[in-house]
């Protein structure tokens, strides 16, 4: 059975209701996860305020800023989780971003600027939260990002996020390996597209979504829900023998010849 009673899950990345990660979070919360969650902060304060409100019906005994390219915040994260729980058990790991100039037309006129940007939040940052968590994952842990068919393929549209994804990928491999011994697992899974807000910023997002409909075996696209399951599972006793693997929860669409 599914039981995470006891284990202190943080997750980053919800933005609204149509947030993959707000999908995890209800999975999680569901099995008796004690939740932290962390918010982009900005200067009027209403991201705050709107993710605040969503989340509450999941009575999240951390409620945390935390901007991926600030360091001292995200220290300050970790120095939170030290103080009022003391160990971490999960980090689910769903921050990605481009600009939107940088995901359509010709992937040679990518910038330098927009290049790195996509790189850091979207790929280094894993690297930086599996760093603060380390330390807190003193019975071991189990960490979880999310990823796309478009770092394995190219996929129209998708461009530098395809590159970042790549990088995410190969990130899950050299921390599984390096934090292996610590009895903490990571993996990553890849989603079948779904309406986000970070979607939205691809092209063509809607006659994606229609392809998959079309094409995958199980003529659907999937939900936040589904993908909230497998996260759940990747945090749970029932996978303590999975480490470094990508999961397609994409309605088999990664199998077809397109």
């Amino acid at each position: 059975m599914l039981d995470l009673t006891g284990k202190n899950a943080l997750v980053t990345g919800i933005a609204n209701n149509k947030s993959i990660a707000w999908g995890i979070a209800q999975q999680l919360h569901k099995a008796g996860a004690n939740l932290g969650i962390t918010y982009l902060p900005d200067e009027r304060g209403r991201m705050e305020g709107k993710v605040k409100d969503l989340v509450d019906p999941l009575n999240p005994s951390l409620f945390l800023p935390c901007n991926v390219q600030d360091e001292a915040q995200v220290e300050q994260v970790f120095s939170t989780i030290q103080e009022k729980w003391g160990k971490l058990d999960i980090l689910i790991h769903c921050l990605a971003f481009a600009n939107r100039d940088d995901l359509t037309g010709d992937f040679s006129n990518t910038s330098k600027a927009g290049f790195q940007l996509a790189l850091d939040v979207s790929a280094y940052s894993l690297i930086t939260l599996a760093r603060g968590a380390k330390p807190l994952m003193t019975g071991g842990g189990s960490i979880v990002t999310l990823t796309y068919l478009g770092g394995a393929r190219v996929v129209p549209n998708y461009n530098v996020m395809g590159i970042a994804k790549a990088a995410l990928e190969m990130n899950v491999r050299y921390l599984a390996s390096e934090l292996g011994p610590n009895n903490i697992r990571v993996n990553g899974i890849s989603a079948g597209p779904i309406r986000t807000l970070a979607s939205s910023a691809v092209g063509g997002i809607l006659d994606m979504i229609h392809h998959v409909e079309e094409v995958a075996p199980l003529r659907r696209t999937v939900t936040q829900t589904e993908v909230g399951n497998t996260a759940a599972f990747l945090c749970s006793d029932l996978s303590t023998g999975m480490t470094g693997q990508i999961l397609y929860v994409d309605s088999g669409y990664c199998i077809m010849g397109m």
